[in-house]
């Protein structure tokens, strides 16, 4: 329980310092948002009409008692750039098209490292372990929006064999216009997954290739080979349960950037995810919706890294034990 607790103070000191990072910036970034919606022909007592209803007139600690408030209300506000919608909202729709590129991506992602890197151990200083840990490198060091705008153009606009939009356009429903079909956004999403594999398969591989190649030198794993145990089930239930830690905590800790930073990708593929809306809200300078936006990814982030330490704890007890020591 004590290993539990440490770790979730620990994440709330952190978002707590992002929340007042977050809320600073209008005292110390260039521009007057204010000035932005009302118009640079606006008149002082427009501007102050203006600042007054933003909130942008109060004091940094009057300010600072809001932002914390409103992570525990779920109440944002609303957004300067667009007046009538909530950030809340705003927020939910970017984080679902996040979400389900993320779901996808890991699902493709996930296995075949996973395999990649414990056949490589498996086949440790062969050809068979040099050409998966060589080619996973190279293709990890294209940076992603590189990677992302050839693929587009080999795949999507030369070849025409994936879609050239990840956001699949909306279908009519009677009067309502509603996503398409689970099939059809997958479809559209294939190419951003692609380079999401290309970016994060050696990383993965690489991580999981070390834990395998511990665990098949422990005591544990030769005395199971000694027994005449068939490899498959040396891998299955000796192997992996130690090995994939480290791949837990690497998965867990890149979630956040998979959600809200992969920028470049929804970019190029004209993504509307979490990503492009923080980079947006930054360049408008909507600090509601950029604090939202932040606040949003660090919660997951924090909730992912808390979620990992306790599978990690889970298949091995003793890093629990370390931790309360």
């Amino acid at each position: 329980m004590a290993f539990f607790v440490r770790r979730l103070l620990l994440s709330l000191i952190t978002l707590a310092i992002i929340l007042t990072m977050i809320t600073l910036i209008p005292f110390v970034a260039p521009g007057d948002p204010a000035r932005k919606i009302a118009g640079g022909t606006a008149s002082p007592e427009r501007l102050a009409q203006v600042t007054e209803s933003l909130g942008l007139d109060a004091s940094p600690p009057v300010q600072l008692g809001r932002a914390f408030k409103s992570v525990f209300t779920l109440d944002f506000g609303e957004a300067f750039t667009k007046p009538g919608e909530s950030v809340v909202g705003l927020v939910s729709a970017a984080l679902w098209k996040s979400g389900k590129l993320v779901l996808f991506a890991l699902a493709v992602v996930l296995p075949l490292s996973i395999l990649g890197g414990t056949i490589a151990a498996y086949k440790k200083d062969t050809w068979i372990d040099r050409l998966i840990v060589n080619v996973g490198l190279a293709l990890s060091s294209i940076p992603e929006f590189v990677g992302g705008v050839v693929l587009l153009w080999l795949l999507g606009v030369k070849f025409e064999f994936f879609k050239i939009s990840a956001n699949a356009p909306q279908v009519r429903d009677g009067a309502e216009l509603v996503d398409p079909g689970i099939i059809t956004q997958l479809h559209h999403l294939l190419l951003p997954v692609l380079v999401v594999l290309f970016v994060y398969f050696g990383y993965i591989a690489r991580v999981t290739r070390a834990g395998v190649i511990n665990a098949l030198d422990s005591d544990y794993a030769r005395t199971a080979f000694m027994k005449g145990l068939p490899t498959g089930t040396v891998f299955r239930k000796h192997i992996l349960r130690n090995a994939l830690q480290p791949t837990v905590a690497v998965v867990a800790t890149q979630l956040g950037y998979m959600l809200g930073g992969m920028v470049g990708l929804e970019i190029v593929f004209n993504y509307p995810g979490l990503g492009r809306m923080v980079v947006d809200a930054a360049q408008t300078s909507d600090y509601p919706l950029l604090r939202g936006a932040v606040v949003v990814v660090a919660l997951i982030y924090m909730v992912a890294t808390l979620f990992a330490d306790l599978i990690i704890a889970w298949m091995n007890p003793r890093a629990r034990l370390g931790g309360e020591g």
